[in-house]
């Protein structure tokens, strides 16, 4: 189950959902329209350093976009210029009213997503496959991620033979649901063909909740 599961679609309980409304007639549409926005953003913002979108929706013509970067200077702009360009552009293509909430990503060594797309940008550079991976690693455990696995699948080294490798440090425990696995992958587009680059990090586990109820369960 740890392998073949997708670990965020596995925990979604204990997770922030990435689009926060509720719909039953207009559920397809506001579905499109999200993975659209989410396409617009990540094209328009893709130096920035995105680690997380958050779309909540207040009425139906109300839009509120969390941005979570690593940074926030590159998406606000000198002045805020670059922030209020795109806003126009967003709401002049999706003919909505938009809230854009820059918020900075604190620990960007611990986003799966950031770690993934550095491992993918250098290898497009053709930095050296497992000097990337084992930096990656480091950097994690010294921001404080309790674990993490890094995996690249693909041409690896511009061999004939594809193959994949894959390193881990500290604890990566896939079947507890309790614990917080944060989980992406992304693809790097090299001269040899796509490598792909999965990581999985391991920010420790939610322990609150189940304690809480047991102190509860012992006071009845």
């Amino acid at each position: 189950m740890g392998q073949k599961c997708n670990p965020i679609a596995l925990r979604l309980r204990d997770r922030e959902y990435d689009n926060q409304w509720f719909a039953i007639d207009k559920y397809a549409e506001y579905l499109e329209e999200d993975y659209n926005i989410r396409k617009f953003l990540i094209k328009k913002l893709s130096r920035s350093s995105i680690s997380k979108l958050i779309i909540k929706r207040k009425t139906a013509n109300v839009i509120n976009v969390d941005v979570h970067t690593a940074k926030p200077g590159f998406v606000l702009g000198k002045g805020g210029e670059a922030i209020t360009k795109l806003k126009e552009e967003i709401q002049k293509m999706f003919s909505k009213k938009f809230h854009l909430n820059v918020i900075e990503e604190k620990k960007p060594d611990k986003s799966a997503k950031l770690l993934s797309e550095l491992v993918a940008f250098q290898l497009e550079k053709r930095f050296p496959f497992r000097r990337a991976m084992k930096m990656v690693v480091q950097n994690a455990l010294k921001a404080g991620a309790e674990g993490i696995q890094v995996r690249c699948a693909g041409r690896l080294g511009g061999v004939e033979i594809a193959r994949s490798e894959w390193y881990q440090e500290g604890r990566m425990p896939l079947h507890t649901i309790r614990a917080k696995i944060d989980y992406y992958f992304t693809e790097a587009n090299t001269i040899y063909g796509k490598i792909g680059v999965q990581i999985w990090v391991n920010n420790g586990e939610t322990i609150k909740e189940a304690s809480e109820s047991l102190s509860i369960k012992n006071e009845r």
